[in-house]
């Protein structure tokens, strides 16, 4: 049988969820204090709040259906830059292979 040991107390349990909605993962707190990632996300979901990475779950309609609109955006975005920066590269190679005019005449 596993090891007993004494309760945490409210306030070491409160910080562990306070530090989880900062944006640290239960994975790392429980590697740096005690208590397993599974207590820690346990002691997030009784506090009534919602647990690391539940902002989606708690997002209106709408709210969903402009992040839906707002990623496509962004990828649409991220594909143009991505051909701008091939074409510029490509016109810088192609301004490096034509010869310089000299004014020697």
């Amino acid at each position: 049988m596993g090891k007993s040991r004494r309760p945490y107390s409210s306030e070491f349990r409160q910080q562990m969820v306070d530090l989880v909605r900062s944006g640290r993962t239960a994975e790392e707190l429980s590697r740096e204090f005690e208590p397993s990632a599974e207590s820690i996300r346990n002691w997030v979901r009784q506090s009534g709040g919602p647990p690391q990475g539940g902002a989606q779950e708690s997002l209106t309609p709408e709210e969903r259906e402009e992040l839906v609109r707002l990623r496509r955006e962004n990828r649409r975005l991220r594909e143009e830059r991505e051909i701008l920066a091939k074409a510029a590269a490509w016109f810088a190679r192609e301004t490096e292979s034509i010869p310089s005019r000299s004014s020697d005449s």
